[in-house]
């Protein structure tokens, strides 16, 4: 004979059978479920609102100089882009700027990650120590040092400097992205293919490259979006070139174009295009790895 139980809600039921819950209690229990989801979503989102804010506006018609408000739906921004003079100037200005200290910036650093990380030389430890320094130090301390430092050696203020002052700041970030890859590598597989009689260049060329390869170009993704968006250092090692993020603090004071935003939206875009081409590369090339392996 079943015997007679009360559960927690104070509902009697029959021996070995649970009432069923409230759908209160379901919907407060689903919610402790997805209450990480949730928080996700809404850090993604407040992330994103300002990057939705700028699209909205793009396709806006202001009146006045100030694109602040809404006021009329228009395509005027996006088919003359360039239409603000000495916009499209400044915006290849920084691109060009951002492209070769990404190129000087990951390069250097790339070999300095290896030195540290594989070498033991005098002086290690406090060169681990002085490569944080310049991710540590404020904008305004490093961009100042650099324009006493110019100033000090005669040097005129230009493309020149702050092609210097770039890859400067970007090195840094380059090293601890690199570093960090090359600290997780498993060294039995360069050991390995010493085994098999390959030669140093080979197993760099075939082994240690292709590893590390992911880390040195998340390396130079980080450097780009880091020079082309600079506005501090830059402000101060100028001279007379005006890059896109001081075109926009110029523009700001006197009112600023949607052409702005379009570009904004345009590198956005191009941007999460880049990272998903790179997420579906990797699946690819990992479900292709699986099939050979079943074959």
């Amino acid at each position: 004979m079943a015997t007679v139980t009360q559960n927690r809600q104070g509902d009697w039921t029959g021996g070995g059978h649970r009432a069923p819950r409230s759908s209160a209690s379901a919907a407060l229990a689903w919610i402790r479920e997805h209450l990480v989801t949730f928080a996700g979503l809404a850090a993604l989102g407040y992330l994103l609102l300002p990057v939705v804010v700028v699209f909205i506006f793009s396709f806006n018609k202001p009146v006045g100089r100030f694109n602040f408000a809404w006021h009329e739906f228009s395509l005027d921004a996006w088919t003359d882009v360039c239409g603000i003079g000495g916009m499209c100037e400044s915006l290849g200005l920084s691109i060009r700027l951002a492209l070769l200290a990404t190129l000087g910036a990951t390069v250097l650093g790339t070999m300095l990650a290896f030195a540290l990380v594989r070498h033991r030389f005098r002086g290690r430890q406090p060169t681990n120590l002085l490569v944080f320094l310049p991710m540590a130090t404020p904008e305004v301390v490093m961009g100042s040092s650099l324009l006493a430092l110019f100033v000090q050696g005669g040097v005129d203020r230009g493309f020149t400097t702050l092609f210097i002052s770039h890859v400067l700041f970007c090195m840094s970030f380059v090293v601890v992205t690199v570093k960090a890859r090359l600290q997780g590598m498993d060294p039995r597989l360069e050991q390995a293919a010493a085994d098999l009689y390959a030669t140093p260049y080979q197993t760099f060329r075939r082994v240690t490259l292709p590893l590390v390869l992911p880390g040195i170009v998340a390396a130079a993704l980080l450097s780009f979006s880091l020079s082309f968006d600079d506005f501090i250092v830059t402000n101060f090692n100028s001279g007379s070139q005006v890059t896109f993020p001081m075109f926009v603090f110029g523009a700001n004071q006197r009112g600023v174009p949607p052409q702005i935003n379009v570009i904004g939206s345009i590198m956005f875009f191009l941007a999460l295009f880049l990272v998903l081409a790179a997420q579906y590369r990797s699946k690819f090339a990992l479900r292709r790895s699986a099939r050979r392996a079943a074959k």
